[in-house]
């Protein structure tokens, strides 16, 4: 479920605030009890991606370190973002005396949260002697006062005061990936473990500190009722995180419209834009073209918001992925050419692995083949990314156009795989320019991934390869003998593999 439009925290309306219970400064800093450093731990990660032009290699490794909060006997949480292509984790008592290495219990990338635990139970159990879990808050009310907790290196903890300004349901870590978030105004100061850091109410652990926006002095925090949903689900074992229903959606603000879409003028109502394949949506018959009109009895306004009990005016899909679980039913009340129609839906998890163009790959080694000096990729949002900060204008039409249109190639394709460049070898004369075009056949074979684009140059060997391009139906040819002797020089010049399809 996407929000209706995408914001940034400036571009938000702030809800109106009541007036704060404790009488706070934002800002203001004061040491912590010192029993405090028994609820919380240090994590050290080192994190190590793969270089999207060169798949074959990973960038420098980075560091990164946080402190965790200890939700329960031997289990840490912190951020997604502190585990994502971690290569190695590590648990480290705020004294710095004591170190255990980490696993990942539960990682869940989309609502940015992650459970940790200590790899071995004798490190963990030294590790753990003494501590404390913190225990979750109740949900706080907007104007309430929080603290953000950080303990420097030399050990002395802090509280930070900080005002919940207002609750959205927004994204963070990853795109249209939008979950209840709490605005906290606070003025924070450089400390140890700020990568991330826990959010107290009254002793108890109300949020972890997302991102820090030192210009506006505005902190975003995950919620309770989010990290209460993902711990229930992570310590019970059997994770399946949180559910969508599988639609893009827009406004209906537009009063030509509305006359078009015949939407009663005392209702308000979201446009179903796209519905996506193998999803909720599809699944229990909602089409393109549909106008959701209430979630559960929950009337959708125009702008695509709700009004929660607790939280005031809230984006619709929290009414999906913030208070229902996989496999729940929820109910629809639809518009569908002018006529009035319930559908009751059975909520899945979208599974990354099953999009045309993945969103997110961590952990995960790209899929390629390098061939005689051209190298073929799976594209990725990832890839996409690589051309720049404005990479939605930048980067190639055709590649874009896979990514927000994945109807327009699933049938013919599981991944997409495109020409991503060329090494200037004896095999690519007259093809070094050659670049991001998507393949359709390899030697006559239709391409759906890069096992079946490997498998059609094997079943080739010695001859002529014939590679088919989907632009313009441009095809380039190759030869198998001089492409294996390249290939051969690439891997003692440095090249580790020439393909991997995983």
């Amino acid at each position: 479920c996407d929000p209706p439009t995408a914001t940034t925290i400036s571009e938000k309306t702030p809800q109106p605030a009541a007036e704060p219970e404790l009488a706070v400064t934002a800002g203001d800093t004061r040491p912590a009890p010192v029993d405090f450093k028994t609820t919380v731990v240090r994590i050290n990660s080192t994190q190590q991606s793969w270089n999207p032009s060169q798949p074959w290699e990973k960038n420098q490794p980075s560091q990164r370190r946080a402190l965790g909060a200890i939700v329960s006997p031997g289990r840490v949480l912190t951020t997604a973002e502190m585990v994502a292509d971690a290569t190695y984790l590590e648990l480290e008592s705020t004294d710095g005396t004591k170190f255990a290495q980490a696993k990942v219990v539960a990682v869940d990338y989309e609502v940015n949260l992650a459970l940790l635990a200590a790899e071995s139970e004798e490190e963990g159990k030294a590790l753990f002697e003494g501590t404390n879990a913190l225990e979750v808050a109740p949900p706080p009310s907007i104007g309430q006062a929080v603290e953000i907790f950080q303990v420097e290196d030399n050990g002395v903890p802090l509280l930070t005061a900080g005002l919940l300004q207002s609750i959205d349901v927004t994204s963070h870590f990853l795109p249209n990936q939008a979950f209840l978030t709490y605005m906290v105004k606070a003025s924070m100061q450089s400390a140890a473990s700020s990568y991330s850091l826990p959010v107290l109410q009254d002793g108890k652990l109300v949020g972890l500190l997302i991102s820090y926006d030192a210009e506006d002095q505005i902190s975003d925090v995950s919620s309770t009722d989010i990290i209460n949903r993902f711990l229930s689900q992570a310590t019970n074992g059997g994770y399946q995180g949180f559910p969508s229903l599988g639609v893009s959606v827009a406004r209906t603000e537009d009063t030509s419209l509305r006359a078009w879409l015949k939407i009663p003028d005392n209702e308000g109502g979201i446009y179903v834009n796209n519905v996506r394949k193998k999803g909720s949506a599809q699944a229990a018959g909602i089409e393109k073209g549909d106008v959701i009109l209430a979630v559960e009895g929950k009337k959708i306004a125009r702008r695509g918001y709700y009004e929660h009990p607790t939280y005031g005016s809230l984006s619709w899909g929290h009414l999906v992925r913030g208070e229902k679980a996989v496999g729940d039913t929820i109910t629809l009340s639809i518009l569908r050419k002018g006529e009035p129609m319930e559908i009751k839906a059975t909520l899945s998890r979208e599974d990354e692995n099953s999009k045309l163009v993945p969103t997110y790959e961590f952990g995960r080694a790209p899929n390629f083949l390098v061939k005689g000096g051209f190298v073929f990729q799976e594209l990725s949002r990832n890839l996409l990314e690589a051309f720049g900060e404005e990479w939605t204008s930048r980067a190639p039409l055709n590649l874009l156009d896979a990514y927000e249109n994945p109807e327009k190639f699933e049938e013919k394709a599981d991944r997409v795989v495109f020409l991503s460049g060329s090494i200037p070898t004896p095999a690519t004369i007259g093809y070094e320019r050659l670049r991001n075009l998507i393949v359709r056949k390899v030697n006559g074979k239709e391409i759906r991934n890069m096992k079946s684009l490997i498998d059609a140059f094997g079943s080739n060997l010695n001859e002529l390869h014939s590679i088919e391009f989907a632009e313009e139906d441009f095809t380039v040819y190759l030869d198998d003998n001089i492409s294996t002797a390249v290939d051969s020089q690439l891997l003692k010049r440095g090249i580790s593999r020439l393909s991997r399809a995983e």
